[in-house]
């Protein structure tokens, strides 16, 4: 638990570095004395303990960072002994809510298959508060555990459940399309991905809202894991590839946030669950594959799955007229050389819809950078053999590639994003610790809640 829904606790008290000679004139003298004393120059997560007038612990200084305020409070809980604690600041509401969550974060801990490393420290929020950013943190807590399980533990079935789960806690519909069932309902592409697999593949499928609300469809990429296939990775690039899923993991949180703030949506939720593995009857280089749209596919790398399963997942989508398709993939790693890790390219057939977003994602401190849908590139797409190949003729520009070619399974009609994800932490942060991570998951709800709420 890292919020608790009292005022009590030791007092927290931020102090930048600018005003700290200012701040520090306005304390008792035996309260100057020790933090001149302890060298406290209030350095951006700098701590120091503030004595009272007994000599007992009265509560803690600590120094902010120059900008942002969601992890003005991530570097505290790993320096705090276990307890409560209230911030005592005039920050307003936003604020409080951003450092709250950026305190939940760095207390999060994945303990699946091993106890807990400590009891974290709980923070003291006002009763609203501590309700909106509980939501957001286990939101970013469930993209975090999914994508931290290993894939034994985590493959399709698995991944169903969990969608089973959340449909369970809010009352929606789930249907799962498994097996050779795929190609009698016509997801074709899903099933030439996962079919070399022990694991059936699957659809997943969850519906929740008003029949007369507006259609919002998700889609995410479930490849529970990539071995590239027989276009097989090295090990090195084998080593992440359990969060190949991070996409699904990404839809289900959102589509919890979306339920429990009960948004005047009509939900869908499409997750193609596959492993991408070898065996005698994997798909090959080479190969032409049907889709659900009808356009077929020549395969010119079987490591570039991701844009397969989703293209069945979007052509379904786009069956029902929804008012927004939206879809989470860790798609390419030409993404991370354009951006970094930290950023996710966003991407989209209504340029407005994306700058709103890339908008939201900078109020909520959770970065979004547009990126073009060239057109011209699509050239780079074609196939002499098929309607179009799953890999451009060139490896430059990637990602914009890898959107153009989903694009083809979107109709012209549709107001549609995709977000090219990486759903990682490489190293051990102030609140974002090395593993499973969230990224677009605040900025898309927050321009959903603009949107339709």
């Amino acid at each position: 638990m890292s919020f608790a829904n009292k005022s009590d606790g030791i007092p927290l008290y931020p102090v930048s570095s600018s005003n700290f000679e200012q701040w520090l004139t306005n304390l008792p003298g035996l309260q100057q004395k020790w933090l001149k004393a302890a060298g406290f120059n209030a350095k951006a997560g700098e701590l120091c303990s503030l004595p009272d007038a007994n000599g007992e612990l009265h509560g803690y200084a600590f120094g902010m960072a120059d900008e942002g305020w969601l992890y003005q409070l991530a570097p505290l809980p790993a320096k705090l002994p276990t307890g409560r604690y209230r911030l005592v600041s005039d920050w307003g509401r936003g604020q409080r809510l951003q450092a709250g969550l950026g305190w939940g974060l760095a207390c999060y801990q994945f303990d699946l298959y091993r106890d807990p490393q400590r009891e974290m420290p709980e923070l003291a929020l006002e009763d609203d508060i501590a309700v909106d950013a509980g939501r957001l943190l286990a939101a970013q807590s469930l993209v975090r555990d999914l994508v931290n399980t290993p894939t034994e533990d985590m493959g399709p079935e698995q991944l169903a459940a969990a969608m089973r789960s959340e449909a369970d806690e809010f009352d929606a519909s789930m249907t799962v399309v498994q097996g050779v069932e795929l190609l009698n309902s016509n997801f074709p592409a899903i099933h030439v991905v996962g079919r070399a697999s022990d694991r059936e593949p699957r659809l997943l499928k969850m519906e929740w809202g008003d029949d007369e609300h507006p259609l919002l469809a998700l889609c995410g990429k479930g490849v529970c894991f990539d071995t590239g296939g027989l276009n097989l990775k090295p090990g090195s690039g084998m080593a992440l590839m359990k969060k190949d899923m991070g996409g699904s993991a990404h839809v289900l949180a959102l589509a919890r946030l979306i339920m429990q703030a009960g948004l005047p949506v009509r939900l869908l939720v499409l997750i193609p669950a596959v492993e991408n593995s070898v065996s005698g009857n994997a798909y090959r280089p080479g190969d032409v594959i049907p889709t659900r749209k009808g356009l077929s596919v020549e395969i010119g790398n079987t490591d570039a799955e991701g844009r397969v399963v989703l293209a069945d997942a979007l052509a379904y989508a786009c069956e029902s007229e929804p008012d927004l398709v939206i879809d989470f993939a860790t798609l390419t790693g030409a993404a991370r050389v354009a951006l970094g890790t930290d950023i996710p390219p966003v991407f989209s057939n209504n340029i407005d819809i994306a700058k709103q977003m890339m908008a939201a994602g900078e109020e909520e401190e959770d970065p979004l950078w547009v990126m073009p849908l060239y057109q011209p590139y699509k050239e780079l797409l074609k196939s002499p053999i098929a309607d179009l190949n799953n890999m451009a003729s060139t490896p430059f520009g990637g990602c914009i590639t890898a959107a153009l070619f989903m694009e083809h399974f979107v109709t012209e009609a549709t107001d549609w994003v995709h977000i090219d994800t990486w759903a990682w932490n490489q190293g051990n942060r102030p609140g974002r610790p090395a593993g499973g991570e969230a990224e677009g998951l605040r900025a898309v709800f927050r321009y959903l809640k603009d949107r339709y709420g």
